[in-house]
Order: structure tokens, then C-alpha cells, then sequence
């Protein structure tokens, strides 16, 4: 005779290895299902994770491809100048470590810590890495950002834009047509005439006074 245990249907009492054995099956049924819920959340976590990996790579890849890592080239930009193109050695002897970084690295330096973003002087704007003109003091503007900002370009020639997206943000990124160093993000929250500013790291120009 077996031991009982527990209330069968019939209000007699259930043997002990029934009760267990209706025990374990309900545990055994609610594992499976927490087992189910853990591997689909596990499974829709590490496609998230891969799918922004991919995301990552490709913008990094876009950027290597208009950084350009080859010999000075002489063939014309878009503004009529030649290309400018060095090896990223060249590039780090050439450049301080900040403006490598921001130029060539797509980097960002702190708001309100460049030294061009409350700068009042007149003159015209050059890239920090080829010196070619690019923005002037007539449309420099106090955007409150602490960066400097500017309404437009000299010319839509002498520079590039090509979409951003890293940190999870889509943004219209900019930089020098002649030798596509970074400069900035261009934003539709300017003043008139253009309703554009164009945000940019000091740390990527240069100011030549009139």
C-alpha cells in the first residue's frame, strides 16, 4: 500500500507519487514555457545586436571610403581645385592630435570649448586640413549651441554632405569637398536667408583675418 497525499477528484486522498507525479508535470510544463519566452527574447536580442553591428560597420566603411588613405592626387574636385589626399601617417604629422581626430576620426569637440565659436573678427574660414576657403565671417552666427555656425558656404562647391548615421541618429554630415575632412552636421533650424546652420568644430579650420 502507497502513502497518500493531497485531494483527488473524488475528495479521497491522492498516493504521494501521483501528487508528485501531477507536480512535476504542471513545473515541467511551465519550465518549457519559460524556457520558450527566454530563448525567443534571447534570440530577438542578439538579432537587434547584430542588425546595429552591420549598421555600425557600413557607416564606418562610408567614412573610410571618403577619408581616402592614398598619395596627395592632383585630380580636380567639384570646386576646381586638386584633391587633397595623404596617408593617415601624413595625415597625423600634418594635423594636431585634436584636429585629427575631429577631421579624420569624424570626432566632435566639446560645446563652447573651440576657439572660433564666439569669435567676432572678419575674415574668411579654411579647412583645418587643406587650407581651402570655406565659409566667411558675413555668415557666422551666434547659434547659442557653443559651437561655430554659419548660414551657408562660400560656395555649395567647396564642400560635401553625406548622411550620418551613427549614435543611433540620422544626420546630414559635412565636410570639405577638396580633401573630405569632417567638419560638422548641417541642421534646418538657421536663420534667414537659408534657414540652415551649418554646425561646425572649430577644431577642424583655420581663420584668416582680412
Amino acid at each position: 500500500m502507497g502513502a497518500e497525499f493531497g485531494q483527488n477528484k473524488g475528495g479521497g486522498r491522492l498516493p504521494l507519487r501521483d501528487f508528485w507525479k501531477k507536480t512535476i508535470g504542471i513545473d515541467n510544463r511551465l519550465l518549457r514555457v519559460e524556457l520558450a519566452i527566454y530563448l525567443f527574447m534571447k534570440t530577438f536580442f542578439l538579432i537587434v545586436v547584430a542588425g546595429l553591428l552591420v549598421l555600425q560597420v557600413s557607416v564606418f566603411a562610408t567614412r573610410d571610403k571618403t577619408a581616402g588613405d592614398g598619395k596627395a592626387s592632383e585630380t580636380p574636385d567639384s570646386a576646381g581645385a586638386p584633391a587633397f589626399q595623404l596617408t593617415e601617417a601624413e595625415w597625423k604629422e600634418r594635423l594636431s592630435p585634436e584636429a585629427y581626430r575631429v577631421l579624420r576620426e569624424h570626432g566632435t569637440e566639446r560645446a563652447y570649448s573651440g576657439k572660433y565659436w564666439d569669435q567676432k573678427k572678419e575674415g574668411i574660414y579654411q579647412c583645418g586640413g587643406c587650407e581651402v576657403d570655406l565659409f566667411s565671417s558675413e555668415d557666422k552666427f551666434d547659434s547659442g549651441t557653443g559651437w561655430p555656425s554659419f548660414t551657408r558656404p562660400l560656395s555649395e562647391e567647396v564642400v560635401g554632405t553625406q548622411i550620418d548615421r551613427s549614435f543611433f541618429m540620422v544626420r546630414t554630415e559635412v565636410h570639405c569637398a577638396r580633401c573630405k575632412g569632417h567638419l560638422g552636421h548641417i541642421f534646418k533650424d538657421g536663420p534667414e536667408p537659408t534657414g540652415l546652420r551649418y554646425c561646425l568644430n572649430s577644431a577642424a579650420l583655420t581663420f584668416r583675418g582680412d
